[in-house]
């Protein structure tokens, strides 16, 4: 009887589910593409029906304000309160049921605002940085090659720091869907990029600029900006570029072509932009900075959202340099991770990846924003 009771007790309850899931609202749809207004903002087919998702969730930070759903045939409207977890049915094509969610989430600027602070006294042993040389002989065939003295300019350090990015954007275009080629240096990643007719993502994007401001002397080294959710992989990857002349490091983006100020218009750092973001300070984008010439790159969106939420942990190469991350049997690059405490993954403090090329990874981890942001030495 046990057993039973047991079965039946299970049977009424998967029945209740059932019967509760087909009670959720359904809007009908021919096309598998949805366009979603988010507040006030408003995107065209940018979600795609996945009805093997169950649920396929939207996350939306826009509290107090509505979402839309358009499909080509129908729309759905919820009205967004911090507690909203709506769940709602698409029925693509009359038979395939796709679960969907749509979900309240805090803002990205929020989550790094409450991140912890970095811990200064973490004296975690950490290898020195080094800067390539400009007369290694790979640097010194790059600065001939591309004519870099000329693009560069005769203006000031700055000046010459700006005219290489803007010319960087300008002859590769950022390309976020595709890899980049398996040999990862400016030469070949230029010469792959005008025989394809490809671009990079912009990881390589950053490692051509890398190498071109080594090439000119000028000491560089691409990050890893990264956001606090260990199982999100979408990330952004830029230049820091230090100045001699302003003795600091700049923040410096191929891909949106960008750099930032304050409101005196001073250059500022990664560092500096993620400290004015948490505390509420000016912050200024330049007016030029754009996506492939396509669509101008917002301080509204490209700081308070996206870089929001990159800004949380960073991870940069140890030796930057000509070919780095070119992967080759017997070969090691090493980086530096540095996170805030409240991070969940903090040890090892030296982690080791072997790759299926022969290669090994060595990630050191600190939680010492002054180290990871020294100043190169002379």
């Amino acid at each position: 009887m046990r057993i039973t009771t047991t079965v039946l007790m299970i049977v009424v309850m998967m029945g209740q589910l059932l019967c509760a899931q087909e009670k959720l609202p359904v809007i009908k749809a021919n096309s598998n593409l949805v366009s979603i207004r988010d507040g006030k903002v408003f995107n065209k087919n940018n979600w795609t029906i996945v009805p093997e998702a169950k649920p396929d969730v939207y996350v939306t930070r826009s509290k107090n304000e509505k979402v839309t759903f358009y499909t080509d045939i129908d729309s759905i409207t919820v009205d967004v309160k911090e507690d909203t977890q709506f769940d709602f049915i698409i029925l693509l094509n009359g038979t395939k049921k796709a679960y969907t969610q749509i979900k309240y989430a805090p803002p990205f600027i929020e989550t790094l605002k409450n991140a912890h602070v970095f811990n200064s006294a973490d004296n975690r042993k950490i290898p020195e940085f080094t800067y390539q040389d400009k007369n290694d002989p790979n640097l010194v065939a790059l600065r001939k090659g591309l004519k870099l003295d000329s693009i560069a300019g005769t203006g000031n350090e700055v000046s010459k720091i700006l005219n290489l990015l803007h010319w960087v954007h300008r002859v590769i275009p950022h390309d976020g869907q595709h890899g980049n080629p398996q040999v990862k240096n400016a030469m070949n990643m230029l010469k792959v990029c005008k025989a394809e007719g490809r671009g990079l993502n912009c990881r390589g994007l950053a490692t051509v600029l890398n190498e071109c401001y080594l090439a000119m002397g000028i000491k560089s080294r691409f990050v890893t900006c990264l956001p606090k959710d260990p199982n999100d992989t979408e990330c952004h990857v830029i230049n820091m570029v230090y100045a001699e002349e302003l003795k600091k490091w700049l923040w410096i983006d191929p891909t949106h072509d960008s750099y930032v100020m304050n409101e005196k218009g001073e250059l500022l750092g990664i560092d500096e932009v993620r400290e004015r973001l948490i505390n509420d300070k000016p912050l200024i984008l330049n007016p030029d900075a754009n996506w492939n010439f396509k669509a101008s790159t917002t301080k509204e969106y490209h700081l308070y959202e996206y870089m929001a939420k990159n800004l949380y942990r960073f991870e940069t190469p140890v030796n930057s340099g000509y070919n780095l991350e070119t992967q080759e049997k017997g070969k090691t690059i090493e980086y530096i991770s540095l996170s805030p405490l409240d991070y969940p993954t903090q040890k090892p403090d030296k982690e080791e990846i072997a790759s299926q090329s022969g290669t090994k990874f060595v990630i050191y981890k600190t939680n010492n924003p002054e180290a990871f942001w020294e100043a190169p030495k002379k």
